[in-house]
């Protein structure tokens, strides 16, 4: 379970196999919610036909007391002037967080009340679910993200003992303050875009800028060492678990700009300050897989962790080779680690093999024959073909939602959740942004492709089945298609099989089959600021307060 942090999630193991994994977002509504994942836990005990009497075992992502190993430390920033008087305050938010952490572990028994408890290691978690998740033998296992109780990063090397059974040995950390999602999320913040949420907007942004502006800036302040990296304290203050706190100093101000409001205008120093710390992200991750592949001699590598759902820096160690495979799962940020704990506890037990997890992305719940009715739309009967006659508006120039089957695991719409367009309308991307997302106009939007013709278009030379890679593009992708192209020549693709998907598989070939082109424009059936729609209610406010020209609802064809 992830819970009372932020994007609260639960999963459910029976005897091993995954019954199902939904954020509670995508049913309550509300982005990136910290309350405790009730409306999940409810539809995963109901799939299983259990009780909470029923459930055994309760396994959360996080470890109260493992917090207090940030103290000593803390204090020893007293003897710096620099840092001094962060030393008691941030001494003070770790040990709070951590009692308070244990509070709510204990808290956990009240709603199940023959269940054991399980508090983990946040990392461990993380490391779990990414290799349980790649369902290969072995592999390195790095995990890169702003906080796990003291961990920011992570190296283990992960092996399968028997099917089923895979199991974890820890090689390497860095503890606070060293954590590059926590310097990522401050000039996220310092740009004007909510920390914790946005970061992907800045990624985007850094394609328009120069990193050359500000690149001996981040030398000095995210410096690489032969064990990894650290955060100079001139630039990134100690943290403090409080938001009243700032992460920059105000060097980095003076050296930079001055904060940006989140409604002020978009200057070059926005985002040449974006594209430099892009690219020390990227330099950093291309260390740290460096040192994976040196410390595990794996030649497969799984990542997790927020700092993971970075698919530029991800596309960048693809693209080095030190890797034969990479694999990120599809929910690599805190919510994906309910199924990490989940597993971790189950496999302790040795049972029964873990099923269920590996290769998955279709894990939340379905809505047969739960369809609201539609006020103020109107719904149209689909003769003959449902893919055949999606793909048919499509080419015709029609922007689409679609809700159908189980809700994707993660921050990506894989084609249950989606709006889908296609790459060959002319002004595709503005029309997306201005009228469907109302989102900032230089943000790109994602393709998907069918597997057998990716290469076609895309460089990236493995599949990409969660969309979590950032691919470069072939000449025909360029000269076909150029709306899925950013401005740095990369894209996010989403590769689809059959057996993955055999719907949108369906679609693809159709569209291809009328226009010559098997990719279309895939983006999560949201607008800006709200979850993706998890629910039949969720999808119908979102059609009918965008420019979406229709929605696919399980097989309705709904208009406005």
């Amino acid at each position: 379970m992830c819970s009372f942090t932020h994007d609260s999630a639960a999963a459910l193991l029976v005897d091993g196999e995954l019954i199902g994994f939904v954020e509670e977002e995508r049913l309550s509504g509300v982005k990136h919610t910290r309350a405790y994942p009730e409306r999940a836990v409810a539809w995963l005990l109901s799939e299983a036909g259990i009780s909470s009497e029923e459930v055994n075992a309760v396994a959360y992502n996080f470890h109260g007391l493992h917090y207090l190993k940030v103290v000593p430390t803390a204090l020893g920033l007293a003897l710096d002037p620099a840092t001094r008087e962060f030393a008691g305050r941030r001494a003070a938010s770790f040990t709070k967080v951590g009692f308070r952490t244990l509070r709510r572990v204990h808290g956990l028994r009240r709603r199940f009340p023959r269940a054991r408890i399980h508090p983990l290691l946040h990392h461990r978690t993380h490391q779990m679910y990414a290799f349980a998740a790649s369902g290969w033998e072995s592999a390195a296992v790095l995990v890169v993200d702003s906080l796990g109780e003291a961990q920011t990063t992570t190296i283990a090397l992960g092996r399968q003992l028997q099917p089923g059974q895979p199991a974890l040995r820890s090689l390497y950390e860095l503890t606070d303050p060293a954590s590059l999602g926590y310097a990522y999320g401050a000039v996220t913040e310092h740009l004007g875009w909510r920390r914790g949420d946005e970061e992907g907007t800045v990624m985007a942004l850094a394609a328009l800028g120069d990193p050359a502006r500000f690149r001996d800036l981040f030398a000095d302040a995210i410096p690489i060492t032969p064990t990894g990296f650290s955060l100079h304290p001139a630039y990134f203050a100690p943290r403090v678990l409080s938001s009243s706190f700032t992460r920059l100093t105000p060097r980095f101000a003076a050296e930079t700009c001055s904060r940006r409001a989140g409604d002020a205008p978009i200057g070059q120093v926005h985002r040449d300050l974006a594209a430099a710390l892009q690219e020390r992200t990227e330099q950093v991750m291309l260390h740290l897989a460096g040192l994976a592949r040196t410390r595990t001699g794996m030649k497969r590598l799984c990542l997790g962790g927020g700092v993971a759902t970075n698919c530029v820096s991800v596309g960048k160690i693809v693209e080095s080779g030190l890797f034969a495979e990479v694999f990120v799962p599809p929910a690599p940020g805190d919510a994906g680690t309910a199924i990490g704990a989940a597993a971790a506890v189950h496999l302790e037990s040795g049972t029964s093999p873990l099923a269920g997890v590996a290769g998955t992305s279709y894990l939340g719940p379905a809505f047969p024959g739960q369809m609201p009715e539609v006020t103020g739309l109107t719904e149209h009967q689909i003769d003959g073909d449902v893919a055949a006659f999606l793909a048919e508006r499509l080419a015709d120039g029609q922007i689409v939602g679609l809700f159908r089957g189980r809700v994707e695991a993660g921050p990506r719409a894989l084609g249950n959740r989606s709006i889908l367009a296609s790459p060959l309308i002319p002004d595709v991307v503005a029309r997306l942004n201005d009228t469907v997302k109302f989102r900032e106009p230089f943000r790109p939007f994602a393709p998907m492709v069918t597997t057998e013709h990716a290469a076609d278009y895309f460089t990236l030379g493995q599949e990409s089945p969660f969309m979590s890679m950032a691919s470069g593009v072939t000449e025909l992708a360029r000269q076909r298609i150029p709306a899925v192209v950013h401005a740095n020549g990369t894209t996010r693709v989403q590769t689809i099989t059959k057996d993955g998907n055999p719907f949108m598989h369906a679609v693809l070939t159709a569209f291809a089959g009328r226009t010559g082109i098997p990719v279309l424009i895939n983006t999560s059936l949201n607008v800006k600021g709200k979850p993706i729609c998890g629910t039949p209610v969720m999808a119908l406010k979102c059609l009918a307060g965008t420019g979406l020209d229709a929605l696919l609802l399980e097989g309705r064809w709904i208009t406005r």
